[in-house]
């Protein structure tokens, strides 16, 4: 199955052209150092890989993987700019996403400090077309005609905007696609929002396919470092962690899940047990675990912050009926729970799951994060379509996300 995977990458590996370099931008490698020893014992595992230890925890050492983020939300016009590409533009439109329309929104009190977890309305003639909630910081953006192609969506409507279901005088701008100086951001003071509760739900959604064998051992004691660094850095917030692990169709199980507890060390027992197998061709069940994930994951609406990191290294199906309409109803969702996506590319991800990923980020409010050859853990990863980028020890920006989500 990983031999299916890498020819398949081989065949598309034409499609991973840096677009950034027609906007002159390039790459940074820098501020982690070559891991001291076990990289290089790893890095010949391929398909002979199998999962370590009897113990049932990972076989790997955490602080071994390397990986950059990308905010898309934060380069709005790099992003338009990729869009308006003929390459990279259809291969993101192929998962029904329109990201042009966006109405960026702040929320603050009239001490000016931030509005947490406020639910956000945005209505296009007074019909209700986007929900989400304001992050830790109180931002967030709201977006219309998501499930329309950018070519047929049209202008001219009439917004308005409801905070915790007051509607506000002003209405949102909107920034499309083109935005050399960046997103306009609509600022809006109000009062009377209910404080969020002082708590946080990170969920761990990972593909469990065969083509995950050369690095899921690590990836695990990543996770498994994450919950417990974390755990110990947040006393003054009540931390709940889940976990969901999916294959496809035909293998053991579609998807596996350990619901929400206080009880971090749960968690780590559910994910030390979990090793690599299945799959069978590229794409996964990545629209069941997203389901999965709304349905059998108890989230709490009233916490400060709800993250949800996506770990893969391939792509939804796209040619099976009613998947991408899943997708569609589960990336709504999440944004209208204020669930913040962070898919994590791993792997030897193609193109078209990169942008899958990048979607799922846009739309959720949340952020990119990619593997990057640092490691010399599992074959070679994709080049990202991004700009300067910092190379990080994946536990270690991981942990940093997790704290800027949720501080």
């Amino acid at each position: 199955m990983i031999v299916m995977k890498k020819l398949f990458i081989a065949a598309v590996a034409a499609l991973s052209v840096f677009a950034c370099s027609k906007a002159e931008d390039a790459y940074e490698y820098g501020g982690v150092k070559e891991p001291d020893g076990h990289a290089a014992d790893y890095a010949s595992h391929g398909e002979a890989y199998e999962p370590g230890g009897d113990s049932g925890q990972g076989g790997g050492q955490s602080g071994i993987l390397t990986a950059a983020e990308w905010n898309d939300l934060s380069n709005w016009d790099f992003w338009g700019r990729l869009m308006a590409d003929d390459t990279y533009g259809p291969m993101a439109a192929k998962w029904g996403f329109n990201t042009s329309m966006r109405f960026a929104v702040k929320v603050s009190d009239a001490s000016g400090a931030p509005v947490v977890n406020a639910p956000l309305d945005l209505y296009r003639d007074g019909k209700l077309v986007w929900s989400t909630y304001t992050n830790n910081v109180g931002e967030a953006s709201l977006w219309d005609q998501v499930l329309v192609p950018s070519s047929q969506a049209t202008t001219g409507a009439s917004y308005s905007l409801r905070i915790a279901s007051v509607e506000q005088a002003a209405a949102p701008v909107m920034t499309g696609w083109v935005c050399p100086d960046g997103a306009t951001v609509n600022e809006y003071v109000v009062s009377r929002v209910a404080a969020p509760e002082a708590k946080a739900d990170i969920a761990f959604i990972v593909d469990a396919t065969g083509s995950m064998g050369d690095e899921i051992d690590f990836l695990k004691e990543d996770l498994l470092d994450i919950l417990n660094h974390v755990a110990q850095s947040q006393s003054g917030l009540s931390l709940r962690t889940a976990a969901v692990f999916y294959r496809d169709r035909g293998d053991d199980y579609v998807t596996i899940h350990s619901d929400f507890t206080g009880n971090v060390s749960s968690t780590i027992s559910f994910v030390g047990k979990q090793y690599a197998a299945g799959g069978g061709d590229l794409p996964e069940a990545v629209h069941s675990a997203l389901e999965c994930s709304l349905q059998n994951l108890s989230w709490n609406t009233k916490a400060r912050s709800r993250i949800a990191f996506l770990v893969l290294d391939a792509p939804a199906h796209q040619d099976e009926t009613g998947v991408i309409e899943s997708l569609q109803r589960s990336i709504r969702t999440f944004a209208s729970m204020g669930i913040r996506m962070i898919p994590v590319l791993a792997s030897t991800g193609d193109k078209t799951t990169e942008f899958m990923c990048r979607d799922f980020a846009i739309l959720t409010n949340g952020t990119y994060v990619f593997l990057t050859d640092d490691s010399g853990v599992g074959g070679s990863h994709l080049t990202p379509s991004v700009g300067q980028y910092q190379v990080e020890k994946l536990n270690e920006l991981l942990e940093r996300l997790i704290e800027e989500y949720i501080r």
